[in-house]
């Protein structure tokens, strides 16, 4: 029997929905929930994301700030932006859009910024709330992909997931995700010996390698929940994940599509994250 594909645009519409009363309420109490996305360069994957997120922002009522910085922008003057931005009370959110140029210190930026703020959840401090399972803001990708699941009403508890992937973006912050919801993780890479017999054992398959294709129905327990965070682009011009969809189509019992699966749920899940944190910075309960 085929996979049901996840359908993350409509679930990403479903959360926005929910954003959007939020966004309501928190308006009659005047709070305008308010976000400041930095880019640096011309990188043109980076003004395509920035230009999605303004737009959402406009159509959630959120207030939105981009600032458009020149390449050549040294590492001080992003800096006492942020540290003005750190400072401005319209603005509960900061987002620095990376790659950044390679003449700035990505951590040092990451740093300055500060916790109540970092709705990208990249600050040391935020990872460590993670980990230990304080509260803090969760990053939006991993955050996603935890959404997808239980959207699809399956209890996460006493499952073994598998996360194929360490990055500090995605596969570390999903696998603490899933440890969270009391799954049992274990997580694979690159020098993971017996990868294939590990995946195949999952019950929730993770997959982020940034490698078009790399994970067939081999990988693929049967019934397995199938979550592809990779996008990659092909010769031709599309974009496929870093698993093959239709190979394992008829393995999983759930699967997410690329594009459509993950990549939706990412700036909803920022979204959300601005809300919280100008809930927190009015006092308003969580």
């Amino acid at each position: 029997m085929s996979a049901q594909i996840i359908d993350g645009k409509k679930i990403s519409d479903e959360i926005r929905g929910e954003i959007l009363q939020e966004v309501t309420a928190l308006k009659a109490k005047n709070v305008v929930p308010g976000l400041a996305v930095v880019l640096v360069g011309e990188d043109p994957a980076s003004k395509v994301y920035v230009g999605s997120k303004e737009k959402t922002c406009q159509q959630l009522g959120i207030y939105s700030e981009v600032h458009r910085l020149d390449a050549l922008t040294t590492e001080s003057e992003l800096l006492a932006l942020i540290n003005r931005l750190n400072e401005q009370s319209t603005i509960n959110g900061i987002l620095v859009q990376l790659p950044l140029p390679n003449h700035i210190n990505e951590k040092a930026v990451i740093d300055a910024i500060r916790l109540d703020k970092d709705v990208d959840g990249f600050h040391p401090q935020s990872v460590g709330n993670l980990i230990i399972g304080d509260d803090s803001l969760l990053p939006c990708t991993p955050a996603g992909v935890i959404e997808l699941i239980k959207r699809q009403g399956v209890d996460i508890a006493g499952k073994h997931a598998v996360v194929i992937g360490r990055s500090n973006i995605v596969g570390k912050p999903v696998a603490n995700l899933l440890l969270r919801e009391h799954a049992t993780v274990t997580i694979c890479h690159s020098r993971t010996t017996n990868m294939e017999q590990i995946a195949k054992q999952a019950d929730i398959l993770v997959v982020a390698i940034g490698k078009a294709k790399a994970i067939d129905s081999r990988y693929v327990k049967p019934g397995a929940i199938v979550i592809d965070v990779g996008v990659n682009r092909l010769p031709d011009g599309k974009l496929a994940g870093d698993v093959d969809f239709n190979d394992c189509l008829e393995a999983a019992s759930y699967i997410t599509p690329v594009p459509g699966g993950v990549g939706p749920m990412t700036i909803t899940m920022l979204m959300k994250n601005t809300i919280t944190a100008a809930r927190r910075a009015n006092g308003i309960e969580v």
